[in-house]
């Protein structure tokens, strides 16, 4: 039987060797809020994946989680979290990074494909004011890569995004909930596309590429750490049996699991959008480059699909399968590494109809 969801990867299984690590995790007896052994083992782990022996690394279950308290760390309440106008902190996290933040401000930059446009980002820090008491201060930026429509920043775009924050003496957060779609898809090394290119933080996703819910929040300079693990405790996302996140992670690190999983994800988008491209009157805007597609399908394409059980989502969500047949609708649609070519073409053959 298939599986037709391609709603998110969230909405997929866990991989058995996350599995097995967090069952093996269960026997016996081990210290609470991170103090187990089993940490100390994936600490060592991250950093070597990062190539990055000093690295203050906490886990905390969700992305948001993680997200919120690391901008959190580098913000005071008078200043600006700088985000493009599509990025996950702005449109998905219910201001949760504002509350951590205690009130901090948002502030949208512009830029085709859900990334930054360095001119404007330079033009947003600038506008903020360093001095003037009654305008906001210069805060953090954060960059989503994977982006909310499925684009990369490459490298260089990256470098040219930390250059600009560093040189106004601001902060570098990566937002990498599909880290491991867009480290596979580019082909670099961990530590290339983070503080090799001038990233601060990053929030490393496990969520939604294989494991039930735990991401790692890694400070390339440990002395910053501290400060995370009180805004962990007070935000109350400090796990006591804190062993089982640190189970997923151990698995999900070792033998670059994580990568494995994120290339296969892409592979199974990748053949889903070459379905897509051979679809009469289907339109893909932005051209993916992991494992999230948005394209324009013909509604009559959707009402087949959904029809036989099909879960993706339209835009906006609310959008009726009733009307025309050939009138586009937008949609998103996600793979992970668990889907099978069988399920892909099944779905590609009913929008095809």
């Amino acid at each position: 039987m298939y599986s037709l969801n391609f709603a998110s990867d969230n909405a997929g299984p866990m991989h058995p060797k996350v599995l097995e690590a967090v069952i093996a995790a269960n026997d016996g007896y081990q210290m609470p809020y991170g103090n187990d052994t089993i940490m100390e083992d994936v600490r060592a782990k991250i950093r070597t994946t990062f190539e990055a022996p000093d690295a203050a690394v906490f886990l905390v279950a969700t992305g948001t989680a993680a997200n919120a308290l690391a901008l959190a760390t580098y913000t005071d309440p008078w200043d600006a979290i700088f985000a493009h106008r599509i990025s996950h902190v702005e449109e998905d996290e219910c201001g949760a990074p504002e509350f951590y933040a205690h009130g901090a401000k948002i502030v949208l930059v512009e830029g085709q494909g859900a990334k930054m446009d360095p001119d404007d980002l330079r033009a947003k820090i600038n506008k903020a004011e360093d001095k003037d008491v009654h305008s906001i201060q210069r805060g953090p930026v954060t960059v989503t890569q994977a982006t909310e429509v499925g684009t990369l920043y490459s490298l260089h775009e990256i470098k040219q995004i930390t250059s600009i924050a560093h040189e106004f003496g601001v902060k570098t957060h990566l937002d990498g909930a599909r880290f491991a779609n867009a480290c596979a898809a580019l082909g670099c090394s961990a530590a290339e596309m983070t503080w090799k290119a001038g990233i601060d933080v990053v929030s490393f996703g496990g969520t939604k590429n294989g494991c039930a819910g735990v991401e790692a929040v890694i400070f390339f300079d440990p002395t910053e750490g501290r400060q995370f693990e009180l805004r962990r405790k007070r935000g109350a996302h400090l796990f006591s049996k804190h062993r089982f996140l640190s189970a997923q992670m151990q698995a999900y690190v070792t033998n670059d699991l994580w990568l494995e999983l994120g290339a296969k994800a892409n592979a199974n988008c990748a053949r889903l959008v070459a379905g897509i491209d051979g679809i009469e009157g289907a339109t893909i805007p932005d051209r993916p480059q992991a494992n999230m597609v948005f394209a324009n399908l013909p509604r009559a394409a959707h009402r087949r699909a959904m029809g036989a059980g099909a879960k993706y989502y339209l835009f906006p969500f609310d959008a009726s399968l009733e009307g025309p047949d050939d009138e586009p609708i937008r949609c998103r649609m996600v793979c992970d590494w668990n889907k099978t070519a069988e399920e892909i073409d099944q779905l590609i053959s009913l929008l095809r109809g």
